[in-house]
């Protein structure tokens, strides 16, 4: 299929589900963009079967053209080294592969996982995710009531935590309808929801879906996944200002790659471009050791290090806790950098 690029490189105009069906899906397309030559990635390219790739055009504008080892094309575009098979990587590194209920992940006693959509805006090669059984954990509109009725019945769940995929794949209409419904249920005190897709589509923190968080019995909570500074550019700023404007917390949860965010000042940098965009530093993630992400591992003593350079260099309420999530414990497990 031939796609037409915006001569001047502007995002394509029109709502957030026009840019996202014009996404970049084939790597070669994405390499003639950034102006690399797509025959020096022949054996990378054929990683896509292993997780397909999508890059909305407003994040791939953020990359800079012919650098090969772009910090956010790293993020994206597939490689060779996913075909690796390493030791102590699986397909569900955090056993979430069984759901409560069809759409609904109880991995802690007062927090519930809701997977709102299945798919997301972009395709993040280290997704811990990438293997996860979407096609049993995506129900309709009338299958969410299944998970409605799990809460109802579990007055220990006081949160409910919008995820994915991405959960703002989902339209106002069906967001709306969720919430309202989440809202009937007395014990529940806050709504959480985890996106990336303001992130690489600005554009979809539109005035209805801030007003449609707005006024709400529940606290409503953001929490961003931005990896690298460079993610953050004018657009981002104005869509999460939108959302700190109208009351609602904004936090980011990072995760720690390889070549790509691997250093005190890169992180330095996120965290204060996250403040300017209002937006609060909250986790910095070691990799979930999933099948194919291998290649961006880091060892914990070296994410130790970085952050001990980190607090030098930063207020502590911009260093963001450094955490691993592992299968089967009831909270992120903290990582001690020994500072005390």
């Amino acid at each position: 299929m031939l796609r037409i690029i915006p001569r001047n490189g502007a995002a394509v105009q029109g709502n957030w589900q026009k840019e996202l069906a014009n996404a970049f899906t084939d790597p070669k397309d994405l390499l003639d963009y950034l102006q690399l030559d797509a025959e020096n990635y022949q054996q990378d390219i054929a990683a896509r079967k292993l997780f397909p790739m999508r890059v909305p055009l407003s994040f791939a504008q953020r990359m800079q053209k012919g650098q090969a080892n772009d910090p956010l094309l790293l993020q994206v575009l597939p490689l060779r080294a996913e075909f690796i098979e390493a030791a102590g990587f699986s397909e569900d590194p955090l056993q979430e592969h069984q759901a409560a209920v069809p759409g609904l992940l109880h991995k802690y006693q007062s927090r519930v996982l809701f997977i709102v959509r299945a798919g997301c805006a972009v395709n993040c090669r280290y997704c811990f995710r990438r293997h996860f059984p979407y096609q049993d954990n995506s129900p309709s509109k009338q299958g969410w009531q299944q998970a409605l009725d799990y809460i109802q019945r579990d007055n220990k769940i006081n949160e409910v935590i919008f995820s994915g995929g991405d959960p703002l794949m989902a339209n106002d209409q069906q967001l709306t309808w969720l919430i309202e419904q989440l809202e009937q249920i007395p014990h529940l005190s806050r709504l959480r929801i985890h996106t990336r897709l303001p992130v690489v589509l600005p554009n979809r923190v539109s005035d209805e879906l801030v007003q449609l968080l707005t006024n709400r019995r529940l606290k409503v909570i953001v929490v961003s996944h931005i990896n690298h500074p460079n993610e953050i550019n004018a657009e981002l700023n104005e869509a999460f200002n939108k959302l700190s404007q109208a009351g609602i917390t904004l936090l980011n949860q990072s995760v720690l790659l390889k070549g790509i965010n691997d250093n005190a000042e890169c992180l330095a940098q996120l965290s204060e471009a996250l403040f300017s965009a209002n937006i609060l530093p909250y986790y910095l993630f070691l990799l979930d050791k999933v099948s194919g992400a291998a290649h961006f591992d880091l060892e914990q003593q070296q994410a130790v290090a970085i952050m001990r350079q980190l607090y030098k260099v930063l207020p502590g309420f911009l260093v963001p806790r450094l955490a691993r999530e592992q299968a089967g414990e009831h909270s992120k497990t903290p990582i001690d950098i020994g500072l005390s």
